[in-house]
């Protein structure tokens, strides 16, 4: 069932075939399957357009009309026929939060590489080990944006780049830094290729990190709480670090580790990136 709403088409049925189509990509294997993913609010659709993604679809309810107005959808330079009014119980039926400011688009998934990767001198990068939860990823890339960090890579991930707890997590900052999904052996051939130091963060370090000299290009490794590091990155790295741990427990959550030694980086470089 459908009719016409303000020019837009107004969609009331869950048997609507975009509905559908929309549903499916909530599904890892529907991304995959199609090359898109949901991006959902206002904000991280705009840092998504932004930077480079291309949006194929829009819905809206009635609260995103009510509260930024139709005039907000001229941002993403669509053609009507490509943006839908969503009946408000519907809508939620294909948004993964709540509080989705009752917005939601469709983005074709980007390919990055190692040939596609610009970087400075000096360059600081991220690196990832099979992160599994989310939220990490998400906190991760947040502190990447706001150390402006050169490239965060994603080695041998166990969830979707494009999920969108993911998404939601970063509040779209997956979308600003330059990001790349590839195997331990291979990010580790790419990074000495380029001549920039590897440091793992490993409990059984014997060097801090705060005695670490990060003002070269340098690769920050992190792992799993649960497991730390694989064999491959505290034997190829060029340093193993650590943070000090004077509680009663001997790890962080790998959001929080992440932050503390990229701003130490940040710190020596003289917050210059």
């Amino acid at each position: 069932m459908a009719e016409k709403v303000e020019n837009f088409e107004l969609l009331t049925s869950s048997q609507n075939p975009k509905i559908k189509f929309a549903f499916e990509l909530l599904n890892s294997k529907g991304r995959k399957k199609h090359g898109l993913f949901l991006a959902e609010g206002l904000r991280e659709m705009q840092i998504a357009l932004k930077s480079g993604f291309v949006p194929l679809q829009i819905f809206f309810n009635s609260d995103f009309k009510e509260k930024k107005g139709i005039h907000s959808l001229s941002f993403f330079n669509l053609p009507k026929y490509n943006i839908f009014e969503v009946e408000k119980k519907l809508f939620s039926r294909i948004a993964y939060r709540e509080d989705t400011e009752g917005i939601i688009g469709i983005f074709k998934t980007r390919k990055s590489s190692f040939e596609t990767i610009i970087l400075p001198k000096n360059p600081l990068i991220i690196v990832l080990e099979s992160v599994e939860k989310p939220g990490n990823l998400g906190a991760v890339l947040r502190t990447a944006d706001a150390a402006n960090v050169d490239a965060i890579i994603i080695c041998d991930p166990i969830i979707d780049l494009y999920n969108p707890n993911v998404i939601r997590s970063s509040i779209g900052c997956i979308f600003s830094k330059q990001t790349i999904v590839s195997s331990s052996e291979e990010t580790i051939k790419w990074l000495k290729s380029k001549n920039i130091s590897i440091f793992s963060a490993a409990l059984t370090a014997e060097n801090f990190y705060h005695e670490t000299d990060f003002t070269k290009g340098s690769a920050i490794v992190m792992g799993t709480e649960a497991d730390g590091l694989s064999d491959i990155w505290l034997k190829q790295c060029t340093a193993q670090i650590k943070i000090p741990m004077l509680g009663k427990i001997d790890s962080l959550n790998v959001s929080n580790a992440t932050a503390i030694i990229v701003y130490e980086a940040m710190r020596q470089r003289g917050f210059k990136q």
